[in-house]
């Protein structure tokens, strides 16, 4: 004679409180407040925490760690799981509180194609001694600030348009000789096209070499 048996789905099932640990764990929670003796539930619990920081293993590993898988502990509980653990249960208030609004930097960039580095350099290099020195850090930064417009407008800037925004940046402090020349706009194109080309390069020769690595093992074997 065939019973029929009946199928036990999740959705008659008592909900999960932490789904990410499964039911087994759950099951052992209310089998742990289930326990009468304090000291063997004590017990019970330290084993629940082993096993959720085994299933959890970043969080084991983090600062507060041990902190966080009690709370977890807590909360499958239902807040209800009485023990003598390291550390106080929560209250649901107190999980349930937000954290504090970062605030978010509200510094404002003159020009946003050459961008707050730049400032910082150019803040930086103001409060340099006069001298060889700051005249390269100056030219540095000026043909830095070309690459940079150069990305923003790939056409072409002339060198006055950078001088004039790097004084204008510098509010007067940082200025080149006249007869100093910054870098050509064809080369500072090429170093940029030069990048992406070359990691392509390094990228298909690497593929050679595992290919020829390949081979090389088949002949051996």
């Amino acid at each position: 004679m065939n019973t029929a048996v009946p199928f036990d789905y999740n959705t008659q099932r008592p909900r999960l409180i932490i789904p990410e640990y499964g039911r087994h764990v759950q099951r052992m929670v209310e089998h742990c407040m289930t326990i009468e003796d304090r000291a063997e539930r004590t017990r019970t619990a330290k084993a629940i925490i082993q096993v959720i920081g085994r299933l959890n293993p970043m969080l084991r590993n983090s600062e507060n760690g041990d902190h966080t898988l009690w709370d977890h502990l807590y909360i499958m509980s239902e807040f209800k799981l009485d023990v003598d653990a390291p550390f106080p249960m929560p209250t649901p208030e107190e999980l349930d509180t937000k954290p504090e609004r970062i605030p978010y930097p509200k510094s404002e960039i003159r020009f946003g194609h050459y961008g707050k580095l730049v400032e910082r350099l150019i803040a930086k290099c103001a409060a340099m001694e006069e001298g060889p020195e700051r005249e390269a850090f100056t030219l540095m930064i000026a043909n830095l600030m070309k690459r940079q417009f150069l990305v923003w407008n790939r056409d072409s800037v002339g060198d006055g348009v950078i001088l004039k925004d790097l004084r204008e940046l510098s509010k007067g402090a940082l200025r080149l000789r006249e007869d100093v020349q910054l870098a050509h706009t064809s080369d500072l194109l090429r170093t940029q096209q030069a990048g992406p080309r070359n990691e392509a390069q390094q990228g298909g020769g690497g593929k050679r070499r595992n290919k020829r690595n390949r081979n090389r093992n088949k002949k051996r074997y």
